[in-house]
């Protein structure tokens, strides 16, 4: 049976804003940061686990490891358990109704897939869908399948020249055919935040539903869906310290047992005949098959962990750090940023061009230094067109990073920038050749 959620209380972490926050001290709950040689700056791709998610999958795999939901042995009914507790926590983590909104899937693009699969069901041809040139692929090409399928029209919200949705586009784009509005909560490439109150405003005056990509939101604090006012909202587990292969879509219950299935099996079955089927009630008709379990309960872990830190804090210190970033690029000669050269509305993603270097030649050279950065068009193609980038290099922050790290990025840039380094270029190991006679 679901349970209804209430607000969670704010704890003391949440009320002492006005303490320095000590982000060294967090960084020692990470195993995998403890080489102070390592400037870990990808966070955005994927980021660590605390010790208290390594713990928890141990648990998992030591005291619990069984298959959910039918199982009458004790292992069995641990794991049950442990992955409904899974299931409250992500439901406590985005303040959702009821933990039958919650909807585990294997990452945020196996989420969107499953939404554009089952609401795509439900349209019909003319129908329209509104995206905007920032997405990420994963929030482009499972609609793209749909309007080839279904007959549905792609319409796109263009972005203005620093990076940011160009909102100002939203009445002439949405149309009474508008059925749904997908769109970024925090650009993965620009780091930029989108004006949800905006776009929700927009969609309801035609009577569109909204879904929020929270891939790059959600590492940086708890989230409130209701206050949002969105339908839809999805996020990945191994962006918010948690595992990989698991991913979350967040749905308005009353959304979702409107929706058909996507994937058929096991576990999501009501009763099966040699002829037909019926199907569970949300949120076990979209999870077919043997779920992530270990994955899950990593995930819930780890949501946990978020909710018992100072994120007002965490905010200020990753926006000082994105500042110093920003400015420390502006002083460097041939580099240019993708995305906004302030930190208003934004988060600590920053990508960046070096002149005469490739994206390539930049990671590798900041990887002799021990700084780990992301390079390319980061599943974003378009929008790198837009921006005339054909790739970028690109730091970003996380709680656990450090001055330190941003000193070592500088410097390593300024080396580059100046032309006082150039990256080694490594050569492919050769091949034996093997000798015949003559």
């Amino acid at each position: 049976m679901a349970k209804r959620l209430q607000r969670p209380k704010r704890s003391e972490a949440h009320r002492s804003s006005h303490r320095a926050f000590d982000a060294a001290a967090l960084k020692r709950q990470f195993p995998s940061l403890i080489d102070a040689r390592l400037h870990y700056l990808d966070s955005a791709a994927t980021a660590h686990m605390p010790n208290v998610v390594l713990n928890a999958l141990l648990c998992f795999e030591l005291e619990a490891r069984a298959n959910v939901h039918e199982g009458q042995h004790r292992l069995a009914r641990a794991a049950t358990d442990a992955y409904h507790g899974a299931r409250d926590r992500v439901a406590r983590f985005v303040h959702a109704h009821s933990t039958d909104e919650v909807i585990f899937t294997y990452g945020a693009t196996s989420a969107i897939n499953l939404l554009a699969y089952s609401l795509g069901r439900l349209l019909q041809p003319g129908d329209e869908v509104l995206l905007s040139v920032l997405e990420h692929h994963s929030n482009l090409v499972p609609w793209q399948e749909l309007a080839q399928r279904r007959g549905i029209i792609l319409r796109y919200v263009p972005i203005t020249p620093d990076g940011r949705l160009d909102l100002d586009w939203l009445e002439a784009e949405v149309s009474n055919r508008c059925r749904l509005v997908a769109l970024t909560h925090c650009s993965n490439v620009t780091g930029a935040l989108t004006d949800v109150a905006r776009v929700v405003a927009a969609a309801r005056s035609v009577g569109a539903k909204v879904m929020l990509d929270g891939a790059q939101r959600a590492p940086h604090g708890p989230l409130d869906v209701r206050s949002l006012g969105v339908d839809f909202y999805v996020f990945s587990g191994h962006k918010t310290y948690g595992p990989t292969g698991i991913g979350v879509l967040w749905g308005r219950q009353e959304l979702l047992e409107a929706l058909p299935p996507f994937l058929t099996g096991g576990q999501m079955i009501d009763e099966v005949t040699l002829t037909s089927a019926s199907f569970r009630r949300p949120p076990r008709r979209f999870e077919a098959g043997t779920p992530p379990i270990a994955a899950a309960i990593g995930l819930g872990a780890a949501l946990d962990w978020m909710q018992s830190l100072d994120w007002r804090a965490i905010q200020h210190h990753e926006t000082r750090l994105t500042r110093r970033i920003l400015e420390g690029l502006a002083s460097l000669p041939g580099v240019r940023v993708a995305g906004p050269l302030d930190t208003h509305d934004r988060r600590g993603v920053v990508a960046f061009y070096v002149e005469g270097y490739s994206t390539q030649d930049v990671c590798r050279h900041l990887d002799e230094r021990g700084v780990a950065l992301r390079g390319g068009h980061h599943c974003a193609q378009p929008l790198a067109r837009a921006l005339g980038f054909a790739g970028t290099a690109r730091a970003s922050l996380a709680p656990y990073s450090l001055d330190e790290d941003v000193d070592e990025l500088l410097e390593g840039l300024g080396d580059l920038a100046r032309g006082r380094a150039l990256p080694q270029r490594r050569r492919p190991p050769q091949r034996a050749v093997k000798r015949t006679k003559a």
